[in-house]
């Protein structure tokens, strides 16, 4: 497991609403505690001597987050939101090698295909139900979304 994939499950899990969170791997173990105020992280990645090699522990303050998302409901009264209709893994494109669906600039009709949410290892096309020019792309590729998460903005006009 590298940085990346702690980081965006630290984001996944700050999101998700739970207090406490611990993983178990054969060679590292990851406790993940959110509060009100703040979410607190502990890795411990062992040796296979058994002798801890690593351990980090991190505090992140909720406030940029809460700053985010105060700007994001602010476009939202001028826009549309096409949210994620299921918790899964964010993608822009059909496969690595193919081009996006949307693009910042693109205009949309209902029913247009905008991303893809894997599940469970299915892929679910998302559509979208409102007519209109995307003019904001919410969330990274291949990070993790919520139901009924934003993860584009559209001028209906």
């Amino acid at each position: 497991m590298d940085l990346k994939d702690i980081q965006n499950l630290i984001k996944f899990v700050a999101k998700s609403g739970a207090s406490e969170v611990k993983l178990e791997m054969e060679d590292i173990k990851i406790t993940i505690k959110t509060g009100t105020e703040r979410t607190e992280t502990t890795i411990l990645q062992q040796a296979p001597s058994g002798i801890p090699q690593m351990a980090v522990s991190t505090a992140t303050a909720q406030a940029p987050a809460q700053v985010a998302d105060s700007v994001v409901a602010e476009a939202a009264v001028k826009y549309i939101e096409i949210t994620s209709p299921i918790i899964g893994t964010f993608y822009r494109r059909p496969a690595p090698d193919k081009p996006v669906f949307v693009e910042v600039g693109d205009v949309v009709s209902t029913h247009t295909v905008v991303c893809m949410v894997e599940a469970m290892k299915l892929f679910n096309e998302i559509e979208s139900e409102v007519s209109g020019k995307i003019v904001k792309i919410l969330v990274e590729d291949g990070t993790p979304v919520e139901y009924g998460q934003p993860i584009f903005l559209v001028d209906p006009s």
